[in-house]
């Protein structure tokens, strides 16, 4: 039934992943957050079944969200809706405990809908504010004679926009979720991972912003065609894999002051 009723809403959803590369890390989530069920499968199998009513008010709620969403024409709380569905259905037939068991695998399906289109354009905006500021900063720093205007960096070869694609946002979404998954398989402490997900904010904006570093300095003193183009393209990759080189490093300076901290406790 939930199939059924979701069907459309989901064939949408998979089609944006498709379509939009802010959001196609999607494709991954419900593969891990099934990875996560799968992995609790000792502990589902020990638990016994007890339903609770209180699961059909989780269940109602959800399907009102969908309702509301289908008529408003709101893509995020039709979708968002599904998760409480489930969740209702999981307490109605299985209970509390079996909810418990599955609530990480189910807080990691929120990171498959895409954010609402007014918090995406004004974090967006932000972030195109924020890359220009830090990436122009770096420029003069080095000597290049720039000026900004909004998300406008004006070299003496020619000018560079900060667009929605160059804000970082990208970057931001996917490097955060990869930090959830890779918090999951790399450390079991729950203050490790906390630390990791708020690093991730950090890294994605600087790295974003030394990739606009590494873009001006192409277009001033090396190629313009070049540095707004292949450039810009390729080191939006080699960006990530730095991103991701950095958070391992963090994760490894983290361990390090905390077995300094348990030797200097001793």
């Amino acid at each position: 039934m939930i199939v059924l009723l979701y069907a459309s809403t989901i064939t949408r959803l998979v089609a944006q992943w498709w379509d939009d590369p802010n959001f196609s890390h999607g494709f991954f989530v419900p593969l891990f957050a099934g990875y996560l069920a799968w992995a609790a499968r000792d502990r589902l199998a020990q638990i016994k079944a007890k339903p609770s009513w209180s699961g059909l008010l989780i269940l109602v709620f959800g399907l009102c969200l969908f309702i509301v969403g289908r008529l408003g024409s709101e893509l995020f709380l039709a979708r968002t809706s599904l998760m409480f569905v489930i969740a209702g259905a999981i307490v109605f037939l299985r209970g509390w405990e079996t909810f418990r068991t599955l609530s990480f695998a189910w807080i990691v399906l929120f990171l498959m809908v895409p954010l609402p289109m007014v918090i995406f354009n004004q974090l967006t905006l932000k972030l195109q504010f924020l890359a220009s500021g830090l990436g122009s900063s770096l420029l003069a720093f080095c000597g290049v004679p720039v000026l900004r205007q909004g998300n406008i960096i004006t070299l003496p070869a020619m000018p560079l926009e900060v667009a929605e694609a160059c804000s970082g946002i990208r970057s931001l979404l996917s490097l955060t979720t990869l930090t959830i998954i890779y918090g999951y398989f790399a450390d079991k402490r729950i203050w490790m991972r906390i630390a990791l997900l708020c690093a991730a904010v950090p890294i994605a904006i600087a790295a974003n912003a030394v990739r606009l570093f590494g873009t001006g300095l192409t277009v001033q003193y090396w190629d313009p065609d070049k540095g707004s183009g292949f450039f810009h393209e390729f080191s939006g990759w080699v960006i990530f894999i730095v991103s991701v080189a950095m958070l391992m490093g963090v994760h490894a300076l983290l361990n390090l002051i905390a077995r300094r901290e348990v030797k200097h406790a001793v």
